[in-house]
């Protein structure tokens, strides 16, 4: 493994945090006082002295600079620590308050990245199109629908999305599907009467010189396909596979169907490729080509190779200069829904509502037909912050929704009728606005049985403010279930009792407060007063001394907070732009696309802007090596 596996968007967990919502009251750590302590506690009897294992050596640091001076040594040692492989399970456990005085340390020292003195755009690992881009591809390559690709083994995901080089492996299994979608499509393709195969049978019907002609409609078709210039030899190559069908029989057309095949399994084609002058020089760092760069933007903004406009820009290389008009122009675009399904539903985790299975007994107004419409006013919301260029600040409240009668229902909206979705307002007394009160997210961050404050909570700490809670420690038992215990008091009442272990209190605290919060809707949406015989508690107060009595002035101090989640936002967007995990260094891209919002009213074009125009999207560097 190598040995500086940088951090995805969570390492930004300090800087996401505003004082007066989240920061708590203590000074800041000292290295020689707080954090000198803990390590001569719990590392350095391994990472210490001669023995320093993995050749790290804790206790070779000194002073507070310590984490600025090896940004990549200390990021290495945050995450073990946050994925709880540090100290090892033989090991006694850091307890709550010390795990979280050395992780603050650790991210206080990362924020203090000078971005003028180390100026790095990254590098994005090769990575394949994934099941959504292939069937995205082919439909604009071909003009065909492809649902073989429904039939791909799932992507892996990575830092949160599905489209992260660092994950997305080729396993046999996917190259057999490959193989056998290729040669349906190409059939297919010739069959239906595409422009490819109109070209195709006038050659037959003219009297052009037919090799000419193949090379013709080759050299078009896999300039597209590989999404950059082709060379003479890539042409012959795969011209001479089509003169090699017809030399044993074959029809012309069978010659360019097989021609076709070749393009679809190329790893050319499969693969996002980009040119390094000098991959194994980590220094040199170069702006990707204009064809890069179209192919960068279409599959952020529509999973799909760039059209003929962005081909035509990056031809004539003037997409740079043409940037913004652009942007704008694919924000418009009816394929940009791609943006709304792909990003909106893995970064509010809508797309585990298929397989969210609540109990039909308690919850018997769910089934599929509500399941499909939490889906769709999620979508339709995000979509229309997107179209509208709305403020980003309406993910957390707005006085607008899409709702159809099913869906009305549940929410108590009247006035709805049919099964048609409409755009509906929404007063202040119908506790709705913004995605963290829509069925969807309520939906997916419950259990069967019952709401899970702690998921509620997790969920938005990770999702709205950046600030994930590391893993619980193994050895907690889960909450009871038993009918004796749920009958015992309510469930705030059974949490506040089970966390009563210290060292679950130090995350519960905050993470349950804020689902707590939410408590009023229930495991598919519904309002609701009681839990049961037990009434429903919804007040909290976070961390720093901010209190509010239910989910309306939750948000309002969620939404007061506009600079930590246009952060969080900037991260999950960024990642999904780039496919790739962020880095310490990218805290400069963030700060950059962060005041580009707050200049622009948290605009949604501002963000798609301010990502598309940093150095990490427009260029890339040679790669590092394990020092």
């Amino acid at each position: 493994m190598e040995f500086y596996k940088f951090l995805g968007p969570w390492i930004f967990f300090c800087v996401c945090l505003s004082p007066t919502l989240l920061a708590g009251d203590g000074g800041p750590s000292r290295f020689d006082s707080d954090i000198v302590p803990i390590l001569q506690k719990n590392c350095t009897v391994c990472h210490g002295g001669a023995k320093k294992k993995a050749g790290l050596a804790l206790d070779a640091f000194k002073g507070d600079v310590a984490v600025v001076k090896d940004l990549r040594i200390w990021e290495k040692v945050l995450k073990r620590l946050r994925a709880r492989e540090m100290p090892p399970e033989e090991r006694p456990r850091l307890s709550g308050a010390e795990f979280q005085t050395l992780t603050q340390w650790i991210e206080a020292g990362l924020a203090q990245f000078d971005c003028n003195a180390n100026k790095d755009p990254g590098r994005v690992t090769l990575r394949r199109l994934n099941r959504i881009e292939f069937k995205n591809t082919i439909r604009d390559l071909l003009g065909l629908e492809c649902q073989l690709a429904d039939e791909f083994p799932a992507d892996d995901i990575g830092y949160g999305f599905d489209n992260i080089g660092d994950v997305m492996s080729l396993p046999p299994i996917l190259m057999e599907k490959y193989l056998a979608a290729a040669e349906k499509l190409a059939a297919e393709a010739l069959k239906k009467g595409s422009a490819s195969a109109q070209r195709i049978l006038a050659c037959q019907s003219g009297e052009a010189d037919k090799k000419a002609c193949a090379r013709e409609i080759l050299g078009r078709l896999a300039e597209r396909a590989f999404r950059r210039p082709v060379t003479e030899e890539e042409v012959g190559e795969l011209a001479r596979l089509a003169e090699l069908a017809a030399s044993e029989g074959e029809s012309f057309e069978k010659g360019i169907e097989l021609a076709l095949e070749a393009v679809l399994v190329s790893p050319r084609f499969l693969f996002r490729i980009e040119v390094d002058p000098d991959p194994a020089d980590p220094d040199l760092v170069h702006p990707i080509n204009e064809w890069e760069l179209a192919t960068r933007l279409s599959y952020f903004l529509w999973s799909s190779m760039p059209d003929e406009e962005l081909f035509a820009q990056a031809r004539a290389e003037t997409l740079r200069r043409n940037l913004e008009a652009q942007v704008a122009r694919m924000l418009k675009d009816p394929k940009s829904g791609a943006l709304v399904e792909n990003f909106s539903g893995q970064w509010l985790g809508t797309r585990a509502l298929k397989t969210f299975t609540p109990d039909r007994t308690l919850f018997p107004e769910f089934d599929e037909e509500l399941r499909a419409a939490m889906r769709q006013e999620t979508e339709l919301f995000f979509e229309a912050v997107l179209r509208e260029d709305r403020s980003l600040l309406d993910f957390i409240d707005a006085d607008f929704t899409f709702a159809n009668d099913r869906l009305a229902r549940l929410y108590g909206i009247p006035g709805v009728q049919g099964s048609e979705f409409r755009r509906v307002p929404l007063p202040p007394e119908a506790q709705r606005g913004g995605v963290l009160t829509q069925a969807s997210v309520l939906a997916v961050t419950s259990n069967p049985t019952r709401t899970s404050p702690v998921k509620r909570g997790k969920w938005v700490l990770e999702q709205i403010l950046g600030a994930p809670p590391p893993p619980p420690p193994g050895e907690v038992p889960e909450l009871s279930e038993k009918a004796e215990a749920v009958q015992s008091g309510s469930l705030r009442q059974r949490m506040e009792a089970h966390r009563a272990n210290p060292s679950c209190a130090v995350c519960h605290l905050e993470m349950d407060a804020i689902g707590f919060g939410f408590e009023n809707f229930n495991a598919v949406g519904a309002w609701r007063t009681r839990d049961g015989k037990f009434p429903i508690d919804p007040a909290g107060t976070l961390p720093g001394g901010r209190s509010f009595k239910g989910p309306a002035e939750l948000k309002a101090i969620l939404k007061g907070n506009s600079e930590a989640f246009s952060r969080c936002l900037a991260e999950k967007m960024l990642t999904y732009a780039l496919g790739r995990g962020l880095e310490y260094y990218d805290k400069c891209h963030i700060d950059q696309i962060v005041a580009a919002l707050a200049r622009n009213s948290h605009r949604f074009s501002s963000l798609i802007l301010g990502i598309v125009k940093t150095d990490a999207f427009q260029m890339r560097r040679g790669e590092r090596g394990s020092k």
